[in-house]
């Protein structure tokens, strides 16, 4: 301890915001250096403050992960920071569910919550107390929450949706080579001669590492990219070879190119018998897996899968970069070892340039992992249906025992509250009501759970909403602690200002609700949950690593201070130490035998196959400039300008099969649910395939969110669910009424107030936008005339009862107005005849009124092509670019003319690919 005084009271005063690391700027200001708060990049940011507000967020030079680098979501994230009326201030609280929650003393929540947590135990016992985290938790928060549960409460039933994200990764990585420990880091990017891209579109989920590959490629054109994906991606746009593969079928590919690597004798057969074990029977299997016979499976041609085997084969380092296209399914373990299978048997794994690479989807579930805030794991990389293993963290807790009865993990805890196993759910900064698969059970378990606690800084998630007690969070830029990124390096995460109202800090929270807690079942315990600091809790967590594969017990906060971010393992040692960036360079694996174990599966297609009533491969994907279910990347405004609204993409044959126009409203269904979304033609996709964007959730469109059409089948090893692929129908839908508004403002404030639109109609939409500055987009849709007391409610709702300007027709229920202020244009609607709504869009995008406003009311001016935004950081559109491109511009003529793409770079493939293609038409017209 160092002296100071144990915080018990949430009132204490707060530490350094900075955590000693400021840098003035300017008069008053401060630099801070911290990580970003999105994926698992771990990029370091420099937060430039004044007092309480963020000006500015900048890449971190010094950081080794990133080099300075910044995606558009992380340049943007000061535009998130005490955003007007999106955080939550207050803890809420209401008596029964059909109450209305009113703000109550943080104090008082933190004693109910006690209260019903000790109750449930003593009525149902511990395993009635379920707890569900996120990957964007800090190592220490993830920390407290795991001792909670485990040490205290008594149970096992603490998972998080890194369920829904890398289970599967780590058990690949268990199953193969041991342990839950990526054996690659970002400078292989650097080295590699093949590079292989599985189930990722790197240009939109890791935007920052896809550079680097770019980059990397520039400087050694004879690198050899092969992409793995159903889609013609972003990603895909880099790559010597795509192979657009069948969704689910990756087993099979990967067979069939250990197939050939074995048959061409590319294999590494002294690496084989020196280091692993298991080859024998899986070479038997992969004999029928030749590529002739895949091809069917997988969809690939032969030539192909024997052209990337080879590449690999013969390549001196090839590396793997995969993610979510693998892990999302009901087969994902599998496929990851499949994966890895290649490395292991052509030794492709431990130098530099070499090896698989899971790409973490969330800035810190590498930590949760490490922590063992999973059901499935223990701190330590520890296994909570080990004796062993459990014995020696409750040594290390100062504990009689842990539980042992199996924990659920994140499907399986929604279901027990349907079974009436579970009373009490407890979720922490993560979004179920969107981002778990099949929404209307998930929902249903919301409704019956006796309490549901909610511990969260944003107030527009669709969770909130079936919350009986909500805790405010301190969020990014508020909070101290560290995170472990994609390649095992583990960066301090710094605050640079305070948390607004009674938001704390979720290890603060949670460890003032334990002290209550163990007060009333387990006074002796009360002492396990007073720390001093974040810094404290970190040298805790640490000493469970201590002789494990991961070992940083010799990490400190003084050491993250004096040497920056450093990747484990960094256990003690003598002298100076390097740690190094890569594993497995002596060729000894974390197993029990020291060796790398081939693991004999077959290959099982996906959980649900295509039929005459759902012939769609339904698959879903990341936006480039959105993350997860958008409670913060969605309030900045200029994040919405490259994909403005929620579509389903759609290949051109079928849309002609089903008779569905591009634009037209469309009922996408599953056996699970329906939504109802405007279709749009898409060449990157096969027929008898559709993709939906991830992020869309009930606080965008009308009913439960995309994913009520997802898949909750699971892997039966990592247990996560199957988001990645449905069977799916569509039809189009012909509604008569429609409407559509715009208005400029507080998008937050906005939305708040319009949401109750949403749950009207069929078919509605809002959204954030940047068009004419901050503002709301609303679309809604039905198959009749709304009532007119009805339109009379969303004309005021608008603001639109005493315009400047107005074209009704109440005969026909057409209403159209506006309103302006000196000409620029503030709010408008239009309902029961939208035709001018790309022309008033326009007005308000650029400014520049019309000469004549009637005529765009009554469409009788010509129509209004709206421009799409393709550089975010520029906000330079498709227009400008094509007129640039027609004047005899190439791309790095662009680049300097209209200045995209030198930023963040994240919109380069597709200005790459608009190039391409005004290329082609110019050569076609003259050939």
């Amino acid at each position: 301890m160092n002296g100071k005084k144990v915080a018990h009271s949430l009132s204490d005063a707060m530490h350094d915001p900075t955590g000693g690391k400021q840098l003035l700027a300017g008069p008053g200001q401060r630099t801070t250096h911290s990580v970003c708060c999105y994926c698992g990049t771990g990029c370091g940011v420099r937060i430039h403050s004044t007092g309480q507000h963020v000006l500015a967020v900048d890449g971190d030079d010094s950081h080794p992960s990133s080099l300075g680098q910044l995606c558009s979501k992380g340049r943007t994230l000061a535009a998130t920071v005490h955003h007007g009326h999106s955080r939550i201030l207050k803890a809420q609280w209401r008596a029964d569910k059909t109450g209305v929650r009113h703000d109550i003393a943080l104090t008082d929540a933190c004693d109910l919550a006690a209260d019903r947590l000790a109750e449930t135990i003593s009525r149902h016992g511990p395993d009635a107390i379920g707890f569900y985290l996120s990957g964007q938790l800090l190592t220490e928060d993830y920390y407290v929450f795991n001792k909670l549960a485990r040490a205290l409460v008594g149970t096992n039933n603490i998972d998080s949706n890194s369920r829904l994200c890398m289970s599967s990764a780590v058990s690949g990585y268990k199953l193969t080579l041991g342990a839950d420990a990526p054996p690659a880091s970002h400078e292989d990017l650097d080295h590699a001669d093949t590079v292989l891209i599985a189930g990722s579109n790197m240009a939109f989920a890791h935007p920052v590492l896809f550079r680097r590959l770019e980059a990397a490629k520039v400087r050694r054109p004879g690198m050899k990219i092969i992409v793995v994906d159903p889609r013609r991606t972003d990603t895909a746009e880099i790559a010597d070879l795509h192979l657009p593969i069948l969704p689910g079928s990756d087993v099979a590919l990967f067979h069939a190119m250990l197939n050939v690597l074995v048959w061409d004798g590319l294999v590494d057969l002294n690496y084989i018998k020196l280091h692993t074990s298991g080859f024998a029977a899986l070479k038997q299997r992969i004999h029928e897996f030749t590529p002739g016979a895949t091809q069917d499976i997988c969809g690939v041609p032969a030539a192909d899968i024997v052209l990337a085997a080879r590449w690999f084969g013969q390549a001196n380092a090839a590396l793997s970069l995969y993610t979510m296209g693998l892990n999302q399914s009901s087969s994902g373990t599998a496929k990851n070892a499949a994966l890895i299978h290649l490395h292991l048997a052509t030794g492709h794994i431990g130098r530099p340039g070499a090896g698989p690479f899971s790409l973490t989807g969330q800035p810190n579930a590498m930590g949760g992992r490490e922590t063992g805030s999973m059901a499935t794991l223990l701190p330590g990389h520890r296994d909570p249906n080990n004796a062993e293993d459990r014995s020696a963290m409750a040594d290390l807790w100062g504990v009689d025992q842990l539980p042992d009865t199996p924990g659920k993990t994140a499907v399986d805890l929604f279901d027990a509250v349907l079974q009436d196993k579970i009373k009490v759910l407890w979720i922490a900064a993560t979004n179920p009501a969107q981002s778990m698969p099949d929404q209307a059970k998930v929902r249903a378990a919301l409704e019956k759970a006796e309490l549901v606690i909610v511990q969260e800084a944003f107030n527009n998630t669709e969770t909130l909403a079936y919350a009986d007690l909500i805790l405010p969070a301190a969020t990014w830029p508020e909070k101290d602690g560290t995170m472990t990124n994609s390649e095992r390096r583990v960066s301090r995460v710094r605050a640079a200002i305070k948390p607004p109202g009674d938001a704390r800090p979720d290890w603060d929270l949670v460890c003032n609700i334990a002290r209550r807690l163990a007060a009333r079942i387990a006074p002796h315990k009360a002492g396990m949950f007073s720390y001093d600091s974040e810094a404290d809790i970190f040298a805790e967590h640490v000493r469970t690593t201590a002789g494990r594969d991961l070992d940083y017990s010799a990490l400190d906060y003084g050491v993250l201070e004096r040497e920056g971010p450093q990747q484990w393992p960094y256990p003690p040692a003598d002298g100076v130490r390097r740690p190094s960036a890569r594993l497995y360079e002596d060729g000894i694996f974390a197993t029990k035998d020291g060796r790398a174990h081939f693991f004999d599966t077959g290959y099982v297609p996906v959980a649900e196959s295509v039929s005459p009533k759902f012939p769609l491969r339904l698959t879903s994907g990341r936006m480039r400039d959105q993350w997860h279910t958008m409670s913060r990347s969605g309030l900045v405004p200029s994040l919405t300008r490259h994909v403005d609204e929620p579509l389903i993409y759609l290949h051109p044959d079928d849309m002609q099969r089903h008779k569905i126009s591009n634009g037209a409203l469309t009922r996408v269904r599953t056996r699970r649910g329906s939504v109802i979304l405007p279709a749009s033609a898409d060449t990157t996709l096969r027929p008898g395939h559709a993709f939906v964007h991830m992020h869309w959730g009930s606080s965008f469109i009308a009913g439960d969110g995309v994913n009520a059409l997802a898949n909750s089948a699971r892997d039966p090893s990592s247990q996560q669910p199957e988001l990645k692929h449905s069977a799916a129908g569509v039809e189009a839908l012909h509604f008569p009424w429609h409407a559509q508004a715009w208005l400029q403002g507080s998008a937050p404030a906005l939305r708040q107030k319009l949401l109750p639109w949403l749950r009207r109609f069929p078919y509605a939409v809002l959204i954030p936008s940047a068009i004419g500055g901050e503002s709301v987009r609303l679309r809604l849709a039905g198959p009749s005339r709304i009532a007119p007391e009805l339109l009379d409610e969303l004309v005021r709702d608008i603001g639109l009862d005493t315009p400047d300007l107005a074209f009704d027709d109440p005969a026909r229920g057409v209403v159209r107005r506006l309103v302006r202020d000196d000409g620029v244009l503030r709010a408008w609607l239009l309902a029961g005849d939208t035709i001018a709504a790309d022309a008033l869009l326009q007005w308000a995008d650029t400014g520049h009124a019309p000469l004549n406003a009637s005529q765009i009311f009554t469409g009788r001016s010509a129509p209004a092509v709206r421009a799409r935004v393709i550089c975010t950081c520029g906000n330079v559109t498709d227009q400008a670019i094509q007129q640039a491109l027609d004047r005899g511009l190439d791309l790095d003529a662009l680049k300097s003319s209209l200045e995209c793409g030198i930023t963040c770079g994240s919109c380069l493939p597709e200005l790459r690919r608009m190039v391409g293609q005004h290329t082609q038409t110019e050569y076609s017209s003259h050939a």
